[in-house]
């Protein structure tokens, strides 16, 4: 018999809509009386916590992490329920700090509990087959909804409301569920991870634009407050003259800066060789994190902080794809 941990944290799934159509958390998550057919399984269920996922901030996935490090010990598998909005930030906090050979599946639902057409339940008893499946180890964390498999580390939330929100631009879905079958299309390379036992680095989030003044990275650079920066820049990796000097001055400060695209696909790599191209802002020291949007190389760079890694480790580290 498996033995799967359930962990509800809140979000969406576990709210209902109140009778004048609002969406809010009522004090019983309706998933706990949730009953499937399953042959030969036992779920062990545990609510750590029953809010938003808007709500969710690194401690409460340092929670997660805690709670799961050494799970494989007891479990077969690990499906946690959570709102969407933040849902791919804590799969990806998750996916690069442990270090597990289960399956840790992490879902949602775009409508609530008794919403017409609601798709919480649909989409857990998805993520608790895939929990079970014989061929789900060793995947790092998966996030599964709408009949799809994704990896942690590519999914994105795409749509506010459409309940096919979730994609992974750069790779496509890492498998499909059907009524018979888990099917999986790729294996994905085995990347780095990093225990973490604090969540204190201080990590705003830019998104570049044309004719952003570089003086709002200045006042960043004069402040005590902040322990990095990520920079959502143009195209493949670039920002204006002005916002190019503003970096130079976090740099000089000895703030890390790390470069991601704002473009919804590709890749932010070094191309262009002028001031303010990726090419001259990776020679004077910023940091290109190629395959991850901004809200997920903030939680890259800040367990990388955590765990005080060398400029060069930490480059390796947001670099990786």
């Amino acid at each position: 018999m498996k033995k799967i941990l359930v962990l509800h944290t809140g979000g969406t799934i576990a709210m209902h809509a109140a009778e004048d159509g609002d969406v809010e958390v009522g004090s019983i998550n309706p998933l706990n009386q949730a009953q499937f057919d399953f042959p030969a399984v036992d779920l062990e269920i545990e609510n750590p916590f029953n809010i938003p996922s808007e709500h969710i901030t690194p401690e409460h996935m340092l929670t997660l992490y805690n709670r799961l490090k050494d799970a494989e010990k007891d479990y077969d598998g690990v499906v946690i329920t959570h709102g969407t909005d933040t849902l791919e930030e804590t799969s990806f906090f998750l996916d690069k700090t442990l270090d597990l050979t289960i399956p840790v599946v992490m879902t949602g639902a775009m409508r609530s509990s008794n919403e017409l057409g609601s798709d919480g339940l649909y989409n857990f008893q998805s993520a608790l087959r895939v929990a079970m499946d014989e061929e789900a180890g060793n995947r790092g964390v998966m996030v599964v909804l709408n009949d799809e498999i994704h990896a942690a580390r590519f999914v994105t939330k795409t749509h506010a409301t459409n309940v096919a929100t979730f994609a992974s631009p750069i790779s496509g879905p890492m498998g499909m569920i059907t009524k018979r079958q888990i099917i999986f299309f790729y294996d994905l390379p085995k990347t780095m991870t990093y225990p973490i036992a604090a969540v204190t680095k201080k990590i705003p989030v830019m998104k570049a634009y044309a004719g952003m003044d570089g003086q709002i990275l200045s006042l960043f650079a004069e402040t005590e407050h902040i322990d990095g920066i990520i920079i959502e820049a143009l195209g493949a990796g670039n920002l204006g003259e002005d916002a190019a000097r503003g970096v130079q001055e976090l740099l000089d400060a000895d703030i890390p800066v790390v470069i991601v695209s704002r473009s919804f696909n590709g890749l932010a790599e070094p191309v262009y060789d002028y001031l303010g191209g990726g090419i001259q802002l990776e020679r004077e020291g910023a940091i290109f994190a190629r395959a991850v949007n901004g809200q997920k190389a903030r939680l890259k760079l800040l367990i990388g902080l955590e765990n005080g890694l060398s400029k060069k480790a930490l480059k390796d580290f947001l670099n990786e794809f």
